[in-house]
């Protein structure tokens, strides 16, 4: 192994710059060179490759977004633009690469891995939607950022006499509504993975909270649940209680990642570094029981993660 490359692919995480970071510092400190790749696979279909240096990610550990630079490749999908991406990194001698993303990602690394190039993935995403991973890099910053917007919204709320139901990020996945709205207090968590009633879940909820003296309400939704907006307007005209919908939108990607994620960040970057030091390929790096490991591409993209449901029934009791 003499020279690998880092890319940045998909929608951006916090954390992100911190696992480019180690992977560069690491290779370097072994005496292999590295390229970071600009924008993702459209950078290795276009040979936009950067040299790295140690002075090359200085100051981006607490930067959120993605130095590198992200981006969707329609043209990466199709055999022609793999086989141009794997033909660049040869014409450099990059005999590895270190993508860092979520799924999507994955999936393009097992098209790179095919044409000859040694791939390791890094699980970055808000979402937590990696089924072989217990935690993704995003994912604590952006339940804080979130629950930090909540807990400000939540002051309107209470001055009003409002509930307010506040949609998410997540794709199909509620991950990120559990933790936020868990740590928020909502009055009702709405997630993909568990199916809900409106009357039960949330009307009956907010009767029962407001004979008990509370006259505000937060109610969690993940992304693809359905619109915000009618379900805000169902709940007013169900509860007479008025009732605002908020979309928390692409603010919960950015932000400083918490020290929690720089730490899994630097651990998942060294140790994805090492892999393919060591000629591993087709690797997802995951952390299981605050372990770091590793799974085959396809095994990991074939796992499912079994939502908390036991943290979901927890929320049901004590956010009353």
């Amino acid at each position: 192994m003499r020279k690998i490359a880092v890319l940045t692919s998909g929608g951006d995480a916090p954390g992100m710059n911190a696992a480019v970071r180690a992977v560069v510092r690491t290779a370097l400190n072994a005496g292999i060179e590295v390229y970071g790749v600009i924008r993702g696979y459209n950078g290795l279909i276009k040979d936009e490759m950067v040299p790295m240096t140690l002075r090359s990610v200085s100051n981006i550990l607490q930067q959120g977004g993605t130095m590198l630079f992200t981006a969707r490749s329609p043209e990466f999908m199709t055999l022609e633009g793999q086989q141009k991406a794997a033909e660049n990194c040869r014409k450099r001698g990059i005999d590895g690469v270190v993508v860092c993303g979520g799924d999507g990602s994955f999936r393009g690394a097992q098209k790179l891995s095919q044409q000859g190039i040694n791939c390791i993935c890094i699980p970055c995403t808000i979402d937590n939607d990696i089924g072989c991973c217990e935690y993704t890099i995003g994912y604590d910053t952006a339940t804080n950022t979130v629950v930090d917007l909540v807990d400000k919204l939540r002051d309107t709320c209470a001055s009003h006499d409002r509930c307010s139901v506040v949609e998410v990020m997540g794709r199909h996945a509620g991950w990120l509504a559990l933790g936020a709205g868990m740590a928020a207090g909502a009055t009702s968590i709405i997630v993909p993975e568990v199916p809900y009633d409106f009357q039960k879940d949330i009307v009956d909820r907010m009767e029962y909270t407001k004979s008990l003296g509370k006259h505000h309400f937060i109610v969690m939704v993940a992304e693809g649940i359905g619109d915000v907006d009618e379900l805000a307007k169902d709940i007013e005209k169900a509860t007479g209680v008025e009732t605002r919908a908020t979309v928390l939108g692409h603010v919960q990607r950015g932000g400083r990642p918490s020290a929690r994620d720089r730490i899994l960040a630097s651990q998942m970057g060294y140790y994805a570094a090492h892999l393919l030091m060591a000629g591993k390929t087709e690797r997802v790096v995951a952390i299981n029981n605050n372990t770091l490991m590793d799974y085959d591409i396809d095994e990991a993209l074939a796992m499912k993660k079994p939502f908390k449901s036991k943290m979901f029934r927890m929320a049901e009791e004590i956010n009353i």
